[in-house]
């Protein structure tokens, strides 16, 4: 069986903690920021937490070995 190979697109857009979280940057931040308010571009310069069966699917491609 060949080894299974770490998915790069994951790889690029998260990251997986050292509790075994996974975070990633939030929506709506990259472009169009004129017209969002100081309080919501302020929430959205923190990581979201994913949960749940997304997590599971993110650790799981970012982590082939395990």
């Amino acid at each position: 069986m060949p080894k299974q190979k770490t998915h790069k697109g994951m790889k690029k857009r998260f990251k997986v903690s050292a509790n075994g979280k996974v975070k990633h940057r939030s929506a709506f931040r990259g472009h169009l920021l004129s017209h969002k308010s100081g309080k919501q571009k302020r929430r959205l310069r923190q990581d979201g937490v994913l949960g749940g069966a997304d997590a599971k699917d993110v650790r799981d491609n970012l982590a082939p070995s395990s």
